[in-house]
């Protein structure tokens, strides 16, 4: 972690370290060197210091942790204290779950229900459109999957991503250019989706139609179809994910050639944008000896597509440890603040509310546990060997990918970046890795 690009100008007055002194350990030595101000290394420490008081149940010491944290948080600081409030609110919902009656002793910072809204397509391309955080993948996708597609006259996409199908009109006005004429276009998506944002105020169907629109006008031959099953909610509670997993497993059951009504005569692509993280990753449910995230790579290795693209951040939190995740977390996810602090004032709305679904993934990954803590990413590397170990061979992405997402990236601040690592696209910034796509096929399948 580079703490010099995290770090706060604005000093916090630090309390009498005596008022901090317990028997199960003092807060003055996580303090000691950050008396006068508290940069990024400072915060870090006080967050693992309140994180161990929460493991064992030091509720006292936890309590005086958060306040020295809560002078220092602002939703609408420098980057450093905007995340430290989303950590600060993460802690807080953890620490309600060891001690509800302790935790709300007079002097505690409240916490209020994080608050989320439904975008309308409009607004949910202008999130998109703000840092290269989707579009990044978006683009070494499409340019992946037109080459991949080249000469096929049937395509048909199986779309797993939590994006809402924003990737797929740039792919279209691709393919609707493309010298040998347009594929006829077929989409299939799933109807529910991890309960995570950004949420859309239109069903999936709707999102449907306006793609069937949107080909139309480029005289792109076009089908969409929805797998059937059980939705989740839009407009509930994001992070309340008990069913996430038991609906993820019954899709599951629905990848079939005969539910998907896979022709012969098409190119299968298989899209996961986001969303293996949310498969769970320890054996469970009906399946005792596999995970979900196993079993769902085994069920698109057996459809045989021409190509699947996998595109996530690129970090490990699977770990048990509570401190562990915030280690890593926090190393992480300074970048999309950081990176928002470049463009948009310190109280711009839409600044607040891209930072907020972040701080939804801050609260998930640190106030929850068990299968209730769905955000379980795994780092490109990490992805890499579980593909290999499922009988997946890589697929280099090409000269004209790279030169088409450099393009993309030059649109928008300097910062960020692009690098190679073993067939992997990884979107950086400040030299920092932030999000991998990564392309494969099945073993023995590849041209």
């Amino acid at each position: 972690m580079k703490t010099e690009l995290r770090s706060t100008t604005t000093p916090i007055s630090i309390p009498d370290s005596s008022l901090f002194n317990t028997p199960q350990g003092s807060l003055s030595g996580a303090l000691k060197g950050c008396l006068g101000g508290l940069d990024g290394a400072c915060i870090e420490k006080l967050l693992l210091h309140c994180a161990n008081a929460l493991e064992s149940n030091d509720v006292t010491l936890a309590q005086q942790v958060m306040w020295v944290l809560n002078n220092v948080a602002s939703s609408v600081g420098d980057p450093n204290q905007r995340l430290t409030s989303w950590f600060l609110r993460a802690l807080i919902s953890r620490a309600c779950k060891v001690s509800p009656i302790a935790m709300n002793l007079h002097g505690t910072p409240t916490l209020q229900r994080t608050w989320t809204r439904s975008m309308t397509v409009t607004e949910l391309a202008g999130y998109v459109d703000l840092i290269p955080w989707h579009r990044f993948g978006f683009c070494a996708s499409n340019s992946c999957i037109f080459k991949a597609i080249q000469e096929f006259p049937i395509v048909h996409i199986l779309d797993f991503s939590i994006t809402h199908c924003m990737q797929w009109p740039t792919l279209i006005d691709a393919l609707a250019k493309r010298p040998e004429g347009p594929p006829s276009l077929r989409i299939t998506v799933p109807s529910c989706r991890p309960p995570v944002p950004p949420l859309l105020n239109v069903s999936t169907e709707e999102v449907g139609i306006r793609l069937a629109n949107f080909a139309k006008s480029r005289d792109v031959p076009f089908e969409f179809h929805v797998i059937d099953g059980s939705s989740s909610s839009t407009s509930g509670d994001v992070l309340s994910s008990e069913s996430s997993s038991f609906l993820l497993e019954s899709l599951l059951g629905q990848l079939n050639p005969s539910m998907l009504d896979l022709r012969d005569d098409e190119a299968l692509v298989i899209n996961c944008q986001n969303w293996l993280r949310y498969l769970p990753d320890e054996p469970g449910g009906s399946t005792q000896d596999i995970s979900l995230r196993d079993k769902f790579l085994k069920i698109i290795k057996d459809l045989k597509p021409r190509i699947i693209i996998v595109v996530d951040e690129d970090l490990d939190l699977d770990a048990s440890s509570l401190t562990s995740r915030i280690t890593t977390c926090f190393n992480y996810l300074w970048i999309p603040f950081d990176a928002l602090e470049t463009f948009l004032p310190k109280d711009s709305f839409q600044r607040m509310e891209y930072e907020a679904d972040f701080g939804y993934k801050i609260e998930n990954i640190i106030g929850f546990k068990g299968l209730q803590r769905i955000e379980r990413l795994e780092s490109g590397v990490g992805l890499a060997q579980r593909m290999k170990n499922a009988h997946f061979l890589s697929v280099p992405f090409s000269e004209e990918t790279v030169r088409e997402v450099q393009f993309l990236l030059d649109e928008h601040d300097s910062g960020w970046g692009m690098k190679r690592e073993d067939g992997t696209l990884v979107l950086t910034w400040k030299g920092h890795n932030s999000v991998f796509a990564t392309a494969w096929v099945p073993s023995g399948l590849r041209d």
